[in-house]
């Protein structure tokens, strides 16, 4: 296999195994809504987002940094410096692990009490901490593995670690439910499965090191002894490059950090215990899940440009990078939004037909309608550690998250739990607009241009035609409709959203027919038959 099909298939494999992570995510979500109560729900989300974001300290970035530090060395024929790169990197983890289970399992009551102000939810966090013992090398053998070029290890083992965190969560959760436990201890069981993950992520990883260190034995009895490489020197070069990508990647987990740990505080006055313990479930549980649904497909298109950024950039082709920085932009808002607008406009529909009561549909439409400014976060993040500014993204996510705290603790007074939602999306589009500034420092483009006024109404009328017939299904369905009304629903106004939106780009000329070239062939494919009514619209003209 030429190493042009080689990188294909780890792509792919990699792509597929965050898909499956995303899909499985809201998999899980769901049956665990209807087996947990208020309490197991909030119990549950406040566990998942402390845990997730302990985990993005402890790995984020340095499994990055180890792939491209071994990869040099294998690069340079200086294999013994990369294992001796590696043995570091696995002492770090495994030194971290014991930190970070530590802490999180004994001042898991401190944090749910006294921040989360649920101290339920202190039997669930325990519960997931074992799981990160494991999960610090887990992620530095999936970096080692990417720096030898082995793709399909960490890919593999990414799908395995869901599928078995998902299935035992499910499980444990169903089976303590049925035998009288209570709700703080059904979400501990379905926490547990965190746990099964981490074990199976883990034996794919041995599995794949074990046969990788047979096919390494052979070309070892030659190597020359070489001086080792102090660990100090390792540490030190790992964390130079690693600590801004690890702060820069923390925007969304420190975000849903923040809500779990601040909700309650900011509602009890004006919602009460029980009200506030409800609305905090169904943002962790309902809205965040289906939230994270628009970044997936508008990310991987917008990421599939980046490794050409980076090369424009090096190469100081500055007409290119110019092209492709507004390209990534507007395949990302362009595929983006029209999910948005979809989940939004149909957020009735999707709650009923997913969860076990229509509560929070308004939540799940105005924390959806926010992600958009998450997609733009993202893929300028990405851009600006592309052309090498990965201290610019650190700064423009530390000063989002500020914003993120001061604005949720001032608009909850006047907004309550939609302030704290509106709060999100300011710190997404804080990050966004310092990224673009830096950005467009390095090189002037424009992503829509006077273009604006239309997608703007685009949105408008997409959302209106969307929310419209989605309330024309269920009036029609009678007053109590049911899981296949919604279905039908969330179906014929999703197809009504997409159908409106396109046509609407193509005849507000948002959509041109001249820059069809520059989207990929997929877009191409998409676009080309509605092009048609630009050109009856609007003569022969570009």
């Amino acid at each position: 296999m030429s190493k042009k099909e080689t990188f294909i298939k780890g792509t792919l494999i990699l792509a597929a195994a965050a898909l499956v992570a995303r899909v499985l995510g809201l998999a899980q979500r769901v049956p665990l809504e209807h087996l947990l109560g208020d309490i197991g729900d909030a119990s549950f989300s406040i566990a998942n987002t402390v845990y997730l974001m302990l985990l993005t300290v402890a790995t984020a970035g340095i499994p990055s940094t180890l792939s491209k530090m071994v990869s040099e060395r294998y690069a340079l024929n200086k294999p013994q410096e990369a294992r001796r790169i590696y043995q570091a990197a696995l002492i770090f983890a495994a030194g971290a692990g014991i930190i970070i289970t530590t802490l999180l399992y004994f001042g898991a009551p401190f944090y749910a009490e006294h921040i989360a102000k649920t101290p339920e939810a202190a039997l669930s966090i325990r519960a997931l901490a074992p799981a990160l013992l494991l999960f610090p090398a887990i992620a530095m053998m999936r970096g080692y593995f990417q720096g030898r070029g082995n793709m399909t290890a960490g890919g593999i083992s990414q799908i395995v670690e869901q599928f078995a965190r998902v299935g035992i969560a499910i499980l444990l959760a169903y089976f303590l439910l049925q035998a009288g436990y209570s709700d703080a201890q059904v979400a501990a069981g379905a926490s547990f499965g965190g746990v099964f993950g981490s074990l199976g992520a883990f034996a794919i990883m041995l599995y794949y090191t074990f046969k990788l260190r047979r096919s390494d034995a052979a070309g070892r009895i030659n190597e020359p002894l070489v001086e080792q490489l102090p660990l100090l020197q390792i540490y030190k070069s790992i964390f130079v490059l690693s600590i801004p990508i690890v702060l820069s990647s923390l925007a969304v987990p420190a975000v849903n950090f923040i809500d779990t740990s601040i909700v309650k505080t900011l509602l009890l006055n004006q919602l009460g215990e029980a009200k506030a313990t409800e609305t905090l479930g169904i943002l962790g549980n309902r809205a965040q899940s289906i939230a994270g649904i628009p970044p997936i497909l508008a990310i991987a298109l917008s990421q599939s440009l980046l490794p050409i950024i980076s090369a424009a950039f090096a190469r100081k082709d500055h007409d290119h990078l110019r092209n492709q920085i507004t390209s990534a932009l507007r395949i990302s808002i362009l595929t983006g939004m029209p999910i948005v607008i979809a989940l939004c406009a149909a957020a009735y529909s999707v709650n009923g037909l997913l969860f076990s009561s229509l509560n929070g549909s308004e939540i799940i439409a105005a924390l959806t309608f926010g992600t958009i400014f998450q997609i733009t976060m993202m893929t300028t993040n990405s851009m600006i550690i592309g052309i090498g500014k990965p201290n610019i993204s650190m700064i423009s996510v530390a000063a989002g998250l500020m914003v993120k705290l001061a604005a949720s603790w001032l608009l909850a007074s006047w907004l309550g739990i939609y302030g704290i939602i509106a709060a999100t999306g300011l710190c997404f589009l804080v990050i966004t607009y310092l990224n673009l500034r830096v950005l467009k420092k390095v090189v002037p483009f424009s992503i829509l241009g006077g273009r604006w006024v239309g997608f703007i109404l685009t949105v408008l009328i997409a959302g209106a035609v969307g929310y419209g017939v989605n309330t024309l299904v269920l009036v029609a369905a009678g007053s109590a409709p049911s899981r296949f009304v919604f279905l039908v629903a969330c179906i014929v106004s999703g197809l009504a959203v997409v159908l409106s939106y396109l046509v609407l780009l193509v005849l507000l000329r948002v959509l041109r027919r001249d820059e069809l070239g520059s989207y990929p062939r997929i877009m191409q494919k998409v676009l080309r038959p509605f092009m048609r009514l630009q050109r009856g619209a609007s003569g022969q003209r570009g």
